[in-house]
């Protein structure tokens, strides 16, 4: 998968990209993917007026551009995807997009490598990065972040299940292959479970998200485990058939890279902040499902690990 390790690099997690593919279809009769009108709902929902004490935040050299130049790698559906016009839509583009507008900026979307992004932020070439990048003691040495999300790992089954994935021994657990969930997480359940003397955990691996999810839609798998933006996105897109098992674990902050030692990153830190305030941030990431991962108040250099 192109950077599919994107958003825990650092800490062996890999991306699962769900519903990446545009119009991308579960099983016909089961469910359809919605990203056409979510893209289209999202634009409004992340229009954001300019606010000039703000904006007065802005290093003169972005304020006199007018542009916020935007690093992105993509797919990582719900965050940053592709829809089937070929625009560069997500979560993570309507936020940036509204906290741009605040700073009464005009954001442009680069497209990178994601291990460029970073480097090039440091070369001056990007102003900052949005790519679902989790925050870490690491990277910190080398940019600074402003949180915005926290994500960990969710597991969702069908409506009317009784899941926990803390007892899950004998169950058929759907996962996209070579995810930290197939590689680290479920055997590592599994294995505790014979230790026990219990079933072990059957692992399904699927080559994409979506056909992971699909098996539990059609009860072919009793849960699926994910992402947690990548689990909520997916419980919106079945329209009830899916609900969370369980909480979100091993949880940590997504940022924004900037230059290191940049005013910009006080700059974005009160433009989300006035977002939260307004009710604006809780609206956008409502309209891609993802409430469970808001967070309060965002900070420069959260890194937990």
């Amino acid at each position: 998968m192109s950077a599919g390790c994107k958003n825990r690099r650092s800490r062996k997690w890999r991306v699962a990209v769900a519903f990446a593919a545009s119009g991308a279809l579960l099983a016909a009769g089961c469910t359809s993917n919605t990203d056409s009108a979510e893209s289209t709902t999202s634009t409004t929902a992340a229009s954001a007026e300019k606010v000039e004490a703000i904006a007065n935040t802005v290093p003169e050299a972005i304020k006199s551009s007018g542009k916020l130049i935007v690093g992105v790698n993509i797919p990582y559906a719900p965050n940053e995807f592709k829809d089937e016009t070929g625009k560069i839509v997500g979560f993570d583009v309507d936020l940036m997009d509204a906290v741009a507008g605040t700073l009464g900026l005009t954001p442009e979307y680069r497209e990178s490598d994601f291990a460029k992004i970073i480097p090039s932020i440091q070369g001056g070439t990007f102003n900052v990065g949005m790519s679902s990048f989790t925050d870490s003691k690491e990277r910190e040495q080398q940019v600074d972040f402003v949180t915005y999300f926290s994500a960990g790992t969710l597991w969702a089954q069908p409506a009317g299940g009784d899941i926990d994935p803390e007892n899950a021994c004998g169950k058929r657990v759907a996962v996209q292959a070579t995810t930290v969930q197939d590689t680290d997480e479920l055997p590592a359940r599994s294995k505790k479970c014979t230790e026990e003397g219990k079933p072990a955990i059957e692992i399904i691996p699927f080559d994409s998200q979506d056909a992971a999810t699909n098996a539990v839609v059609l009860g072919q798998a009793d849960a699926m485990s994910a992402d947690s933006p990548v689990t909520l996105y997916a419980i919106k897109q079945t329209n009830g058939k899916l609900v969370q098992a369980g909480e979100t674990f091993d949880s940590a902050p997504y940022g924004w890279p900037v230059e290191k030692n940049s005013p910009l990153a006080q700059s974005l830190v009160q433009a989300l902040q006035h977002l939260i305030e307004t009710g604006k941030y809780k609206e956008i990431a409502a309209n891609w499902g993802l409430e469970e991962g808001m967070i309060d108040k965002p900070v420069i250099n959260g890194a937990v690990s």
